[in-house]
């Protein structure tokens, strides 16, 4: 440290109290996504699926510009628009980082209703709303809105799934439209749609309000980039801590014991104002349940674009073999990736 450092703060202690009212409202596109729109999606040339992609979830949004949904109590276009028929949701299979969430952020953008009648959330979100809110308050709300965008569509968890399939038959009943995403499978990686018809069966009576596509490519993320940093040595990792203003600093063990005790709906504001992560002592995640918290917290850190800076053990080591085979399997494949490009982020902070 030299003069003028400032001391950063500590996740550790941070303990945030999230009302349910944040919760709904901040259903939106996170930072990192909110000014992605259609034109600034690049496809592939080499997978014309994105692409075909791009085309139909414009005529998608574009055929939402009709009632709103509970009678048509609230009108934003004239009394004659109707709905578009066909599919009222839409549902995008693919694998890690060929930009689902980027075109699920567009639709969402380019869908013509106020953005309190839109919600973008994350299947994890979306299960701690009806947590905070009750599932007919849920309903209620979410029914007037013109729009629901899901990411991240888990099916590894059988309650969840049927708490959310439930809850997305009584908005379709409203009249609310529906997209969605999740991840194919790694281990099925090639093999079709085999995510999606997972997708469909476990919604339950759903499958026909969604049209599926299918969205091939590798992980972006990783597209032409060199490999992940190496981690740092801990004294590195502390000095460019107290140079970063902003900046946290914590023991990966201690952080690990903190999130145990706080839910993972609080996950975001626990991170709100942090500028970069420091963590010291990086070792691979001790269980199963701490490796699920690790993985809400780096959603959240991804959403935010909030580069991670660490010593220890690399990020592809977190995860056992055990845990990388079994059925988490996607999600731990999804944070591995983020925190990688969080990680190359994190560079900059070391630059003397």
């Amino acid at each position: 440290m030299v003069a003028g450092d400032e001391t950063p703060v500590s996740l550790c202690e941070r303990e945030p109290f999230v009302p349910a009212e944040r919760l709904v409202a901040e259903m939106v596109p996170p930072p990192r996504f909110g000014d992605v729109r259609f034109d600034t999606y690049i496809p592939d040339a080499k997978q014309p699926s994105q692409s075909q992609a791009v085309d139909v979830l414009s005529g998608f949004a574009a055929g939402l510009g009709g009632e709103a949904p509970g009678g048509g109590r609230r009108r934003w276009f004239r009394r004659e628009a109707r709905p578009a028929a066909g599919p009222k949701g839409v549902y995008l299979d693919g694998g890690y980082g060929v930009g689902k969430t980027h075109l699920l952020a567009s639709l969402w953008h380019a869908t013509p209703a106020p953005a309190e009648r839109k919600a973008f959330g994350t299947f994890v979100e979306l299960t701690n709303l009806v947590g905070a809110l009750g599932f007919q308050q849920t309903v209620r709300t979410l029914s007037e809105h013109r729009l629901l965008c899901i990411d991240e569509f888990e099916l590894d968890d059988p309650g969840d799934t049927v708490l959310v399939s439930s809850l997305l038959r009584e908005l379709v009943g409203s009249g609310v439209a529906l997209a969605a995403t999740s991840n194919t499978l790694p281990g099925k990686l090639g093999e079709g749609r085999f995510a999606a018809v997972d997708f469909l069966r476990e919604i339950q009576g759903l499958s026909a309000h969604f049209r599926t596509l299918r969205i091939d490519g590798e992980d972006y993320r990783h597209r032409g980039l060199p490999e992940a940093p190496a981690p740092h040595d801990d004294h590195t990792v502390t000095r460019a801590a107290y140079r970063t203003p902003g900046a946290s600093l914590d023991d990966f063990a201690a952080l690990l014991a903190h999130l145990s005790r706080v839910h993972p709906s609080r996950y975001g504001a626990l991170c709100d104002g942090v500028a970069a992560v420091c963590l010291t002592g990086v070792t691979p995640v001790p269980d199963q349940a701490t490796a699920l918290r690790l993985v809400v917290l780096a959603d959240r850190l991804y959403d935010r674009e909030v580069p991670v800076l660490t010593s220890g053990a690399p990020f592809d080591q977190l995860f056992g073999e055990d845990m990388l085979k079994g059925g988490y399997r996607k999600k731990y494949f999804r944070a591995i990736s983020r925190l990688t490009a969080l990680a190359r982020d994190a560079r900059r902070l070391t630059a003397a």
